[in-house]
């Protein structure tokens, strides 16, 4: 039984993909420990049944697990989904992932190694995940586009970008589409990013559209995340930015009890309601959240509502950078 989800152009590029994609970062990685393998495929599998077509992953998250497991998981619908990958980092002496390497050379060596993880022919969407200074945006554009006249790969993506980076790349090898953060609680997009994106042309995937978890509402000052979740080095996440943050829960909460809905789903509705070419990407390794989140393509907003939302969020001042100090340096580049 598969279902019809809405679909999404992203920007003038030409690929379409399902309203909501799927974040699979957190099956293998970052969250906490690695989810069971085949309940991960089993949830890949009712994702596509539900209309979802969109896929992301990294040769990082793991590193290397997530893209196995996302490639093992799709082998049956190659073809019919769309699988986002990113390259552009390379394990430094303590073998963890720090070190940026966006070399043209470096760029093709993940691009064959991604291929066969992910078990495609060709790689949907190719996203440099954070913009390397040591690099000219240029010669990343330029490794790419010769990756797409080869067949290896469809669509150019950049994530975290900054709006020059963004125009200088695009320049090269048109940009299909830009991965950042937004949300509800992370609006700083609306300044420069949007306006660029939306004048050339360029689709916007949203992660973390749930502020990492914070915004289903189910997290509060006194919640204990597992050692290995990332979460604990996050500043936005420590228990008293948690605890000062909770107003925003409150009016998601309100808006959702008029629009009978979740605070999950009242997040993801508002970004959808953002712009046409907004595709975000909630990550779970639960089949109830994953439900929940597609509900959100079936709620509307007037253009009363979304101003009442907008007044209301901007009222509240959100506690904590998104990042730790040294990844913060990596964003807007």
């Amino acid at each position: 039984m598969y279902t019809n989800l809405q679909k999404r152009k992203l920007g003038k590029s030409g690929l379409e993909v399902s309203a909501l994609g799927l974040g699979c970062m957190g099956m293998s990685f970052g969250l906490g420990p690695a989810a069971d393998k085949k309940e991960m495929i089993s949830l890949i599998h009712k994702a596509v049944e539900k209309g979802i077509n969109f896929f992301d992953t990294a040769e990082v998250y793991g590193p290397f697990t997530n893209e196995e497991l996302v490639g093992e998981a799709l082998e049956p619908f190659k073809g019919k989904v769309v699988i986002a990958t990113k390259f552009g980092w390379k394990p430094n002496a303590e073998g963890k992932w720090f070190d940026l390497d966006s070399r043209p050379e470096h760029i093709k060596q993940v691009c064959e190694a991604s291929l066969k993880r992910l078990r495609v022919d060709v790689i949907d969407l190719f996203y440099q995940h954070r913009v390397d200074l040591e690099v000219p945006i240029e010669d990343v554009a330029g490794a790419v586009k010769d990756l797409i006249k080869e067949g290896k790969v469809k669509y150019f993506g950049l994530s975290e970008a900054g709006v020059k980076t963004i125009r200088k790349a695009h320049a090269v090898q048109p940009v299909a589409a830009l991965q950042s953060e937004y949300s509800l609680w992370w609006r700083q997009p609306e300044e420069e990013l949007l306006p660029a994106l939306e004048e050339l042309g360029i689709g916007f995937v949203p992660f973390s559209p749930l502020g990492k978890g914070f915004l289903t509402g189910k997290i509060d000052e006194n919640t204990k995340f597992d050692s290995t979740d990332f979460r604990n080095i996050v500043p936005r996440f420590s228990p008293e930015a948690r605890k000062a943050n909770q107003s925003m829960i409150d009016l998601l909460n309100n808006i959702a009890v008029k629009k009978n809905a979740t605070p999950a789903q009242v997040a993801l509705a508002w970004l959808l309601a953002q712009k046409p070419w907004i595709v975000p990407i909630p990550g779970t390794t639960k089949l109830h959240r994953l439900e929940e989140n597609i509900g959100s393509v079936n709620i509307e907003f007037t253009g009363d509502e979304l101003r009442e939302i907008d007044n209301a969020s901007a009222e509240i001042k959100v506690q904590g950078e998104r990042y730790p100090e040294q990844l913060q340096k990596l964003v807007g580049r």
